[in-house]
């Protein structure tokens, strides 16, 4: 036999099974707040006053909204070239979760990212397509070079067939060294991108001539 707890009792209210009861107890709900409701309740007023407003009013600057939209809306284009990019995918997944950065959204499309994360051996055969994708990507953009084959060639930099570095193609703004680097690096490389974000003026634009072109004397 169950015992009692003190205190635990809770009032239940009778149960209606017709139409017409829950048409009467519905009625009998409404007289009982018209009865208790005559009076209006008072708009509350106390954050007019004027040592309030100061709590609820924030003053910045459109650049710095635009760089706080920038921040968390920054998506990498899907860039992977060799062993790096398992790295990198890596960062996806609940573990680390880039999501929390808004980058969730790796782009297949060159035209909807803002952040080329090279990840991987440049190849000179490679290095037209690099150069295209980095040239269809809109303004402003980034570029992350992940892993020592991207930012100098690695072991395979006395190749004839390997780039050098990938900065010898498009603009590197971080570089994030290691074989390959863990995805906590990787992080870490891309925070450092998050602050160039907070700090670039909203008129810097970067331009690089494109490969092949005409150069100036």
């Amino acid at each position: 036999m169950e015992e009692e707890v003190p205190g635990m009792e809770v009032e239940q209210a009778p149960a209606v099974y017709s139409s017409h009861g829950l048409n009467v107890a519905e009625g009998a709900e409404i007289e009982r707040l018209r009865s208790t409701n005559v009076q209006p309740m008072p708009d509350p007023s106390e954050w007019l006053d004027e040592e309030d407003i100061t709590k609820n009013i924030l003053l910045s600057t459109v650049e710095k909204v635009v760089h706080w939209g920038r921040h968390y809306s920054t998506w990498p284009v899907n860039f992977g070239l060799a062993c790096c990019a398992f790295e990198m995918i890596s960062l996806a997944v609940s573990r680390f979760d880039i999501s929390r950065f808004g980058m969730e959204l790796l782009r297949a499309s060159p035209r909807q990212a803002d952040l080329m994360i090279v990840a991987g051996t440049v190849t000179w055969k490679m290095a037209p397509a690099v150069r295209r994708i980095y040239d269809q990507m809109p303004e402003p953009k980034w570029v992350l070079a992940m892993g020592v084959c991207a930012i100098s060639g690695g072991t395979f930099r006395e190749s004839y067939s390997v780039v050098p570095g990938v900065n010898h193609i498009v603009p590197v703004d971080v570089y994030v060294p290691g074989c390959p680097p863990r995805p906590e690096a990787l992080m870490y490389g891309l925070m450092k991108i998050h602050e160039k974000v907070m700090s670039q003026r909203a008129t810097d634009t970067l331009k690089v001539p494109l490969i092949g072109g005409p150069k100036s004397s």
